[in-house]
């Protein structure tokens, strides 16, 4: 007896390696792409930023910087939050090879999205008085209102491009976004210097121009799913059966919302409490370049961890859990090879980078002085984001919910508060704050990730979907 537990533990242990290498290749070739892709998003916003604050105004620069960060914990981070359910059900089905489910689920998500937005349209139209009420600077809250006024079609834009982006990224289709998301950028670039430097607009220019390039990608994924032949086998028609698939949605949706929110919450507060430092405007232009940098390195792990969703995913699906194993470890690897890379360039690069957001001495020493910080929060973002990829694969985001709540909320935002105001370290205090939170967040989802039993995930994951299935057959009945 003895031996053969021996037997099949060795035999597990050679499906395990005997496949790793094939896997890293199959998480390079999604998660390069989706890397690009991300980044290519990423750089809609701080390219804009960028163009703003080399205006003549630092007024500018901080109001669009603070309109950016209200428009990603108001708007942004809900639609991606919600949008990234879709990784646990399409990856499964797809896996599953449940095509239909697949494509219905992903009209049921652009619907409950859109859904979604008009109240977050309120929030946003009266975001200059909510500031002015909460104390922050009168002109700072203006410019950031105006802002966000001409950001509201990208809102919508983005409950599109949200399930859309899901639809090819679990199907491991990462091509055509790449070369998508790479068009977009160039004519967003050209685009927003125009209305930037070229109009009356000024500021909100850059908004504007955010809003047609975000549209545009929008445009070109859907005539891409709508005519191409690589999606024909999960373009479902457009039914009333979305509406049945709502509720699925909502399951997954809510919760990856509010673990992905919590996080992203945890940095965007930063910004609000900068506010309330002395020299606000200094504050929260140099947190602002920190967060930009940080949020578009992130991009390389969100890479990886969109990789090792839609791998584990779909080998759960299919029923297959040692190759899902075999695919966080593949994540993993090269989450700490990306992380020792970009963290050592960006330490290297410290002295210059403050340059590319703004001309003023003051805001690059600042942002030369908080650079080793930055470093290790890409340290910490890369070894999170795949862990969180990881439970969007296997569909435990509630799990992430309370490991978010406790280490940002109850530890992070404390320690942060503290430093800045009561030790009198301001915008370090604030930042070393959040990287405690990062960091107790890192220690609890590998300790989760490593308890992790593939055979019952991979059980889980086919009663989930014959269960649903099984509902939706007598839906129709």
């Amino acid at each position: 007896m003895e031996d053969n537990l021996l037997a099949k533990g060795s035999e597990k242990q050679k499906v395990t390696w005997d496949g790793f290498g094939e896997e890293m290749k199959k998480i390079f070739w999604i998660a390069g792409p989706m890397a690009i892709v991300t980044v290519s998003q990423s750089l809609l916003q701080v390219v804009s930023l960028m163009m703003v604050g080399h205006l003549a105004d630092e007024l500018y620069l901080s109001g669009a910087a603070l309109a950016i960060s209200l428009a990603a914990v108001t708007g942004f981070s809900v639609i991606t939050g919600m949008a990234s359910g879709l990784e646990t059900i399409c990856g499964q089905a797809y896996g599953a090879q449940q095509y239909k489910k697949f494509g219905v689920q992903t009209y049921s998500a652009i619907f409950s999205l859109t859904i979604v937005c008009l109240p977050l349209t309120f929030i946003w139209i009266n975001m200059e008085k909510i500031l002015v009420s909460i104390g922050q600077d009168p002109l700072i809250a203006h410019e950031a209102g105006k802002f966000l006024i001409w950001l509201l079609p990208a809102l919508f834009a983005y409950a599109i491009m949200g399930p859309i982006v899901r639809y090819f990224q679990m199907q491991s289709l990462t091509l055509p976004m790449l070369g998508i998301s790479c068009v977009t950028l160039c004519i967003h670039i050209p685009l927003c210097w125009a209305l930037v430097f070229k109009t009356a607009l000024n500021n909100i220019g850059g908004a504007l121009a955010m809003s047609i390039s975000l549209w545009l990608n929008v445009i070109f994924l859907g005539l891409y799913m709508r005519y191409s032949p690589a999606c024909a086998k999960t373009r479902a028609p457009i039914t009333m059966e979305l509406f049945q698939g709502i509720w699925e949605f909502l399951r997954f949706a809510i919760p990856s919302a509010v673990m992905i929110c919590m996080e992203w919450w945890s940095f965007e507060l930063l910004i609000l409490l900068s506010g309330l430092l002395p020299n606000p405007q200094l504050e929260t232009s140099v947190l602002s370049v920190c967060l930009n940098t940080i949020s578009t390195l992130f991009a390389i792990p969100l890479g990886i961890s969109a990789a090792a969703s839609t791998r584990i995913s779909n080998e759960l699906g299919a029923g297959n859990p040692h190759a899902a194993r075999v695919a966080m470890l593949g994540a993993i690897s090269f989450a700490i090879m990306e992380a020792t890379v970009v963290s050592g360039t960006l330490f290297f690069c410290r002295r210059v980078f403050g340059y590319v957001f703004s001309n003023e001495k003051e805001v690059v020493d600042y942002v030369t002085a908080m650079a080793p910080l930055v470093c290790i929060s890409v340290i910490l973002d890369s070894v999170q984001g795949v862990l969180s990829g990881v439970a969007r694969g296997c569909g435990w985001q509630h799990i992430g919910v309370y490991v978010n709540l406790g280490a940002f909320y109850l530890c992070g935002i404390p320690v942060a508060a503290s430093l800045a105001f009561l030790a009198k370290m301001r915008g370090k205090g604030l930042w070393i704050g959040v990287q405690v939170g990062a960091f107790v967040q890192c220690i609890l989802l590998s300790t989760i990730t490593s308890c992790i039993d593939w055979e019952q995930q991979a059980m889980k994951a086919k009663k989930r979907l014959f269960n649903s299935e099984i509902s939706a057959d007598n839906g129709l009945v």
